[in-house]
């Protein structure tokens, strides 16, 4: 098995494994393939798509691409909302912090901007002291003291979907439901959330582009 069978197979509209997936997770991850190569991969699934399968696959091998969190000790229900994005969205900002002062727990891990849309984490970075790279000992101990935690990706949970995250803002390959789909839920599972709000932003971009 190589990464160019892999982009071959893909290219012609055939189904991949979940080995042929995990292989490429975790070459990409390593630094073994490289982001050319993963270029053309991610544009050949923008292209052809993926089954449900593939995209449950492509989720679970980047989650465990790196440390999957365990929150177990704290003897609460992890709670985590997360947003496909759009211009001004802003909800994670206001209703996190309402829900952890609530009673619940919540672990958030962010991204940033992907293509028009602003990101969680640059938006939060925007506040005066505000520190989103943390540790993951640190994160934990913020769950853990006030309930509440919100941070960029670190080197060490879902560390495939970090790269993966920046090389199709860099090649125009956003708009893919099995790259969303997959981006989210595998920071998710790696962030130790238990129950999930997905909140999915509808509308057509060509609104945004009149007042560009």
């Amino acid at each position: 098995m190589t990464i160019l069978d892999i982009i071959e197979k893909k290219r012609d509209k055939k189904e991949l494994s979940k080995e042929e997936i995990e292989f490429f997770v975790k070459g990409y991850t390593k630094g073994e393939v490289t982001d050319y190569q993963a270029a053309a991969l991610v544009m050949a699934i923008f292209i052809q798509g993926m089954t449900d399968e593939e995209t449950t696959n492509l989720t679970l091998a980047m989650a465990h691409s790196g440390e999957i969190l365990d929150l177990s000790k704290l003897n609460k229900i992890i709670v985590d909302k997360h947003s496909t994005g759009g211009v001004g969205d802003k909800v994670s900002l206001i209703l996190l912090p309402l829900v952890a002062s609530c009673g619940a727990i919540v672990a958030k891990m962010s991204g940033r901007g992907l293509g028009f849309t602003g990101g969680t984490v640059d938006k939060l970075e925007s506040i005066p002291g505000y520190k989103t790279n943390i540790s993951i000992h640190k994160f934990v101990e913020n769950v853990e003291k006030i309930g509440i935690s919100m941070i960029s990706q670190t080197l060490n949970l879902a560390p495939a979907d970090k790269k993966l995250y920046s090389l199709r803002d860099s090649i125009s390959c956003v708009e893919s439901i099995p790259l969303i789909a997959s981006s989210i839920m595998s920071k998710k599972i790696a962030s130790g959330a238990q129950k999930i709000v997905i909140d999915v932003t509808v509308g057509k971009r060509s609104i945004y582009e009149k007042f560009t």
